[in-house]
């Protein structure tokens, strides 16, 4: 498994520089189009450099190191764009090496907003391994015909049918686990139950305490439970969410399974399932590795905490916020890749994580590296300059950089953060880490003034 999506990785590298040499000029509309950023005395911002387009993986990356004397020059003279506030950290790691090709600030602890997913997802790979699945199952209850729907904290089980979903990775469909669960019974000639569900797999509070409360009204996230459909959306597509995902996906599968032929006579609401039930049905989730390129590239904020708390399980911690986060430094302790890293959730939403750009670079090289290729679909997952996820739309109207960059984007009230890898003019396999969190006001601004970064490292 590990060799195919090595080879597909490869694949997808080689597919987007043809993708860059013949569709570039069609990134040219104006939603690509993002204002520079604006000094109080109203200079112009520096251009984005001009690069010619290169893989953004070279095999190797064996090409000479870039001049630091002129790297840092560049970078100094972007880090100053007034977009970016008064706090910024940057630094930019040789990807074989580790060695700092520059830095600014660069071991401070930054408030990292949504590249704290590139910790989640390294920590979720490296326990989990890429090939684990999430399992939502339907077991025997305590009494005779009675089941209990079980949770495995699967956020993006859908109530669609496989039919219906169009969406990468393949999610598992709670139509089908109805489906199945009444063909079972109904072969044990059962066509009437009571049914319960059992959403204990997690523990501790479903909104951190570190959130601030508007996020679950505003759509940010879903209250986290080990037992949801699409998300805790109120409907697949929608931003709105539920105030109980358990109960709505307990409400669901009852609906689902009258469908089927098999009426709930009695709601047993929730309740544990007995220790070691027999199993009557069972869906999976897509393996880790794609749901961890999943939670890069949308920056999925539900399924990146469910990540965490599935780190927590593995690790033998409790599965909620405190015992997710104690996992995942746990983890990144044996990757040797701790160091600069605090977080209190899985997903970047908590203002108080702190990372620091140097820790956060060199956790991109540990995914990166040939050493670890269980940790590649961090790389794969990456957004794309220009051309996929949260990058779809950056990087500025000319196109110089698109297809250039994998990187994490990162955006809360005040921060804009931007992680990941290029390879420089020669060649070069580098990271990077540029974080702001005293950002003033004015949408984008300081996004591009991070894109800029990003380019200057690119073309260095």
């Amino acid at each position: 498994m590990l060799r195919e999506r090595w080879v597909a990785l490869v694949t997808l590298v080689l597919l987007q520089l043809f993708v860059v040499a013949a569709g570039a000029h069609l990134l040219t509309s104006d939603l690509l189009v993002e204002k520079a950023p604006e000094s109080a005395a109203s200079a112009e911002p520096p251009p984005v450099p001009v690069v010619t387009a290169s893989p953004v993986l070279v095999a190797g990356g064996n090409g000479p190191l870039p001049a630091k004397g002129t790297l840092a020059g560049r970078l100094t003279e972007a880090l100053g764009d007034p977009a970016l506030g008064g706090h910024v950290g940057a630094a930019v790691l040789d990807a074989e090496t580790g060695v700092m090709l520059f830095g600014s600030d660069a071991d401070t602890g930054i408030t990292p907003a949504s590249t704290t997913k590139i910790v989640t997802t390294v920590a979720s790979l490296a326990s989990l391994g890429p090939d684990a699945r999430l399992s939502t199952r339907v077991v025997q209850g305590p009494s005779p015909g009675s089941i209990v729907l079980v949770g495995g904290g699967d956020p993006t089980l859908t109530a669609l049918s496989p039919s219906a979903v169009t969406v990468y990775p393949q999610p598992a469909s709670l139509a089908s686990l109805a489906q199945r669960t009444a063909r079972a019974l109904k072969a044990a000639g059962i066509t009437k139950v009571t049914a319960a569900y059992d959403d204990g797999l997690y523990t501790g509070p479903r909104i951190a305490p570190t959130w601030k409360p508007n996020y679950v009204p505003d759509g940010e996230a879903a209250p986290v439970t080990a037992l949801m459909v699409d998300e805790g959306r109120v409907a697949p597509g929608s931003r709105q969410r539920v105030s109980d995902p358990s109960r709505v996906a307990y409400d669901a599968f009852v609906s689902l399974l009258s469908k089927y032929g098999v009426s709930v006579a009695k709601s047993g609401g929730r309740s544990r399932a007995p220790a070691a039930a027999k199993e009557i049905a069972r869906v999976d989730s897509a393996p880790v590795y794609a749901l961890a390129e999943r939670a890069l590239t949308l920056s999925d904020n539900d399924l990146s905490e469910a990540l965490a708390r599935q780190v927590a399980l593995k690790e033998g911690r409790p599965a909620s916020f405190e015992g997710a986060a104690e996992a995942v430094g746990q983890v990144l302790t044996r990757l040797k890749a701790a160091q600069g890293v605090q977080v209190f959730d899985g997903s970047g939403l908590s203002p108080k994580n702190r990372i620091a750009p140097a820790g956060l670079a060199r956790l991109v090289a540990v995914a990166a590296s040939p050493a670890n290729p269980h940790l590649h679909p961090i790389v794969s997952g990456m957004p794309v300059a220009g051309f996929s996820g949260t990058l779809g739309h950056r990087f500025g109207k000319n196109g110089s950089a698109h297809g250039l960059i994998r990187a994490k984007t990162g955006t809360l009230d005040g921060v804009s953060t931007l992680a990941g890898m290029t390879t420089t003019r020669d060649g070069r396999l580098v990271t990077f880490a540029f974080m702001a969190d005293d950002v003033p006001p004015g949408w984008g601004k300081a996004e591009a003034a991070l894109d800029r970064l990003a380019a200057v490292v690119a073309a260095s």
